[in-house]
């Protein structure tokens, strides 16, 4: 059976004054890749975009845009996600820390009272379960700027609310977590996603508590402490009206059986 997996992303947008843009729509540094391409066009004119690679891997693209209607096009024929890595002592610091999208200080009360007794894989599993049965999935219920505490008290959101509570529940706990932006073949409605990751006995392990893809067709973006290290487009200065965004993902070969009590490695 084929693992192919087919990508493509489009992002449109106007520059209304000269502006600094950041994009994280290519899959991460080492991803088994066929065939790969990424177009920036202003006003039909190309721009020279700056490849710097983060944390896991994630591949950022920096351009300087001048005024003008702004078009990009990834495409993407891939074979599977990039290998993971072992969780690294710097990580497991850094990802049990609180951040701007995952208050995990703020949790120190809720999340071991709400989980008392629980450790290890049983403890993972739990906090996904809650998160699902909690939070219902209304798209376009929450805005850019809303944390995991925001999330809690509305009891909605995106994928990427759900990734956020799920993350400060984890940390809170002494489990070091961190976001990822994905491809997710089979999600419906089709846009990026995103998913939690949990460390445990030494490497990161897939929380999806949307579970609206199946983990193990997941291909890995961008990875961070939350959405502000991860999100798809980022205007570092100047103006932009923002404007439709396509994404679509096929998984040739189907898409594989999901189980939210087994652990899944990206």
């Amino acid at each position: 059976m084929s693992t192919t997996t087919t990508i493509t992303a489009a992002i449109d947008c106007t520059v209304t004054a000269p502006a600094t843009l950041l994009f994280a729509v290519a899959v991460a540094a080492g991803t088994p890749t066929r065939s790969e391409s990424l177009s920036i066009e202003v006003d039909g004119a190309p721009l020279e975009a700056q490849e710097i690679v983060a944390a896991a891997g994630t591949r950022l693209h920096r351009v300087h845009a001048p005024i003008g209607a702004l078009r990009l096009r990834y495409a993407a024929e891939v074979e599977a996600s990039c290998p993971p890595h072992p969780v690294t002592d710097e990580e497991e610091v850094v990802y049990l820390r609180p951040s701007r999208y995952a208050e995990s200080d703020r949790f120190h009360v809720l999340a071991p009272t709400r989980f008392a007794g629980l450790t290890g894989q049983e403890l993972i599993t739990e906090v996904g379960a809650w998160v699902n049965g909690y939070l219902r999935y209304i798209p376009g219920s929450s805005g850019s700027e809303d944390s995991a505490i925001d999330t809690l008290l509305a009891g909605q959101g995106v994928c990427r609310d759900f990734a956020h509570l799920t993350v400060a529940a984890l940390r809170a706990l002494g489990v070091p977590a961190r976001l990822a932006a994905v491809y997710a073949p089979g999600l419906i409605p089709m846009d990026f996603h995103a998913v939690a990751e949990a460390a445990l006995d030494g490497r990161w392990q897939v929380v999806d508590a949307t579970r609206r893809a199946p983990r193990s067709s997941l291909i890995r973006i961008a990875t961070g402490r939350d959405a502000a290290d991860t999100a798809f487009f980022t205007v570092l200065s100047g103006r932009v009206r923002f404007g439709p965004v396509r994404v679509t993902v096929y998984a040739h070969g189907g898409l594989p059986p999901e189980d939210p009590s087994q652990p899944v490695y990206l």
